[in-house]
């Protein structure tokens, strides 16, 4: 998708853009010191702390400013030193990314407590989930099915669910309100939505993934042109060179973790496809749907009644995001917000 237009919604944290462009480079960087962050019967070094004077005087990642390891932490630099990329992540634009160990809605991945940001480094853990398009054998019906020019708003109720998972409302299925669904259908049913994050055996296929961001002008980054994480994993990739399928397009990227409202905090998003961002499990990013590149920014004081935020308190930041079609993906992260949660996976909703 290689439209530019562009709707801007204010909310506050960081800045996340997904949108079209070319190819990232190999793997590069050498690893921070420290320990190792458990996975599925796996483990993955975590990325290089930064120091203050690297960084413009924007407090680390963690919330100590360290490294130091930690029970189902990711580890940084132990000794604050400037960012350096861990071995085995593919390096992007700015930070890096790296797969880590598939899993199953009845075996999830020993992550340990996920709690002490004193081992988070600047790396953050998440989950991706690969499926099949519609255009596939048994492929997904609400992957490479339909289109769109803008956000369709609505698609996910207000309040996350009770499971932790976006609440599907069905406002744009096969039968719609026009005024609501302007760019027509988005989706098929709540059953097929349910499994965009949460395992489905023959359906989906999970993974770790571990995300890096550079320090970079006072925020924190994760900016890929190529972000491809499950190419030549899960289902495989699928198509030709010639009509630009040749990667493993199709997944959904699923995030969860904590930060420390200290004030001051802001978020922004560019991209396209489904995005939805909830802060104390309140929506405040809504750019569902297919879609060109749109953006969506967080001023976190401006909207910190409405959040419900109270300065010095934790809260928790849900982050939900879709690649529903080629022919590109890139996925940009910026931030400035103190993570007290390296990420953690929340348990699927029985099947």
């Amino acid at each position: 998708m290689s439209f530019l237009t562009r709707a801007t919604v204010l909310i506050g944290l960081g800045a996340i853009s997904l949108a079209c462009g070319s190819d990232d480079g190999p793997a590069q960087g050498s690893g921070g010191s420290g320990g190792s962050a458990a996975g599925a019967g796996g483990s993955d070094p975590g990325s290089g702390g930064a120091s203050g004077a690297a960084m413009g005087g924007l407090p680390p990642i963690g919330i100590d400013g360290g490294g130091n390891g930690g029970v189902g932490a990711i580890p940084g630099n132990g000794d604050g030193g400037p960012y350096m990329l861990p071995p085995g992540f593919t390096k992007t634009n700015l930070g890096g990314y790296k797969l880590g160990d598939p899993f199953t809605g009845d075996a999830p991945p020993n992550t340990g407590s996920g709690g002490s940001a004193t081992g988070c480094g600047t790396t953050i853990l998440g989950v991706v989930r690969d499926f099949k398009g519609i255009d596939e054998p048994e492929g997904h019906p609400d992957f490479q099915a339909f289109d769109g020019k803008g956000p369709t708003l609505g698609m996910v109720s207000a309040d996350l669910g009770a499971d932790s998972k976006p609440a599907y409302t069905g406002i744009c299925e096969a039968t719609y309100d026009r005024a609501l669904c302007k760019y027509q259908q988005q989706s098929t049913s709540a059953a097929n939505f349910l499994q965009w994050y949460n395992y489905a055996e023959n359906v989906n296929k999970p993974y770790i993934v571990y995300l890096s961001l550079e320090p970079n002008n006072g925020v924190y980054t994760f900016h890929s042109d190529f972000f491809f994480p499950l190419d030549n994993a899960g289902w495989g990739n699928f198509g030709k060179a010639q009509d630009k399928k040749e990667h493993n397009f199709n997944f959904t990227t699923e995030v969860h973790t904590e930060f420390k409202y200290n004030g001051g905090e802001k978020f922004t998003f560019i991209g396209d496809d489904d995005v939805w961002v909830f802060v104390n499990k309140k929506l405040a990013v809504d750019l569902g749907g297919l879609h060109p590149p749109e953006t969506g920014a967080i001023l976190l004081d401006e909207r910190a009644a409405e959040l419900g935020l109270v300065v010095g308190n934790t809260y928790a930041l849900d982050l939900f995001h879709a690649e529903r079609h080629t022919n590109a993906s890139n996925f940009r992260v910026d931030s400035n917000l103190q993570f007290t949660n390296c990420g953690k996976v929340v348990p699927d909703t029985p099947r």
